[in-house]
């Protein structure tokens, strides 16, 4: 897969095949569209070409908007489009300016100058171009003008991405990560870098790196306990233009994550925390890739740092226990 930063970085193609959208999730209800994407491309001995936005449109038209929450970062994203298949990957900034575009506009400079689209797969529900006039109509309509073909989502197909992203964010928020990683068809992902924390740990028997999440806008599971599996990089992995090369962990572990306000030592902010088993080496300043496998426990306050202790412990066991019957 090739990755392109910016629209202008992308040479037309003769036989572009193209969709267009947030792809948030990218979740098993969006990888039947890029399945569809990938094999139209191959009928018409064409490329597969995904048009994507960061950062995400609701921030520009809307930023005040503090709900939104992203199911990956861009780099969790743009893995998992890779797994896809896709041909080529664009990852445009999406500005006021673009956004202002009229539907006539956006058809003929975006669509056909700028990718030499030759089929479009979209859905029936689809908006683009100033105040969202543009549609699925429209496009049809331009379609004998510029000589390309629209294929419409079945709105079956449309209803299950809307589905499942609601079933991934609540279940998440409830804590229940077996259905969430139903619906994306894969673990749950949280990244971050190790910052340094109070070290409250280290003093009950159970050093935690202190995780500080690199995406402002990332949803992050409800408090409580989970078992994760761990890659450790020597950076934050980060997105370049080019062909896409997948950032390989220094160090792979399993552990135990917290997130929540520690009430047993009356925290008031939130924290995430995690504890690798078995793995001694420093991490400050690295980043980490949290998979999440399995919901522990609910956080809870308990009377004494002991208390606490002996809970951890046994979180602990039941950890271990997961991954060996996993």
């Amino acid at each position: 897969m090739k990755i392109y930063r910016n629209l202008t970085e992308f040479t037309p193609l003769e036989n572009a095949v193209v969709t267009i959208g947030t792809f948030d999730g990218v979740h098993i209800g969006h990888q039947k569209i890029l399945k569809k994407l990938v094999d139209c491309a191959k009928k018409i001995n064409g490329e597969s070409v995904l048009l994507t936005f960061f950062p995400h449109p609701r921030l520009i038209i809307n930023p005040d908007d503090e709900a939104l929450r992203l199911i990956n970062d861009i780099e969790e994203k743009t893995h998992q489009l890779a797994l896809s298949g896709i041909d080529h990957l664009i990852i445009t900034p999406f500005t006021r300016d673009f956004s202002n575009q009229s539907p006539e506009e956006y058809i003929r400079d975006v669509l056909v100058t700028r990718l030499g689209t030759k089929q479009i797969i979209i859905g029936y529900d689809h908006h683009f171009g100033k105040d969202r006039k543009g549609n699925i109509k429209n496009l049809a309509e331009q379609s004998a003008i510029f000589d390309y073909e629209v294929k419409e989502i079945p709105k079956q197909d449309i209803d299950d991405v809307a589905v499942s992203s609601t079933r991934i964010r609540e279940a998440l928020i409830k804590g229940d990560i077996d259905t969430a990683n139903k619906y994306l068809g894969y673990p749950f992902e949280l990244t971050g870098t190790i910052v340094r924390g109070d070290q409250i740990g280290r003093t009950i028997g159970f050093p935690t790196a202190n995780l500080r999440v690199n995406e402002a806008h990332k949803l992050i599971p409800a408090y409580g306990i989970y078992a994760v599996e761990v890659e450790i990089y020597p950076h934050v992995p980060s997105i370049a233009s080019g062909e896409y090369y997948e950032p390989q962990p220094t160090g792979i572990a399993q552990g135990m994550c917290y997130i929540g306000t520690r009430p047993t030592v009356d925290g008031m902010t939130r924290k995430i925390e995690v504890n690798l088993l078995d793995f001694t080496d420093d991490l400050y300043s690295k980043t980490l890739r949290l998979r999440f496998k399995h919901f522990i426990r609910h956080d809870e306050r308990y009377d004494s740092l002991e208390e606490l202790q002996a809970q951890i412990k046994m979180d602990e066991e039941a950890i271990r226990d997961y991954f060996l019957s996993d």
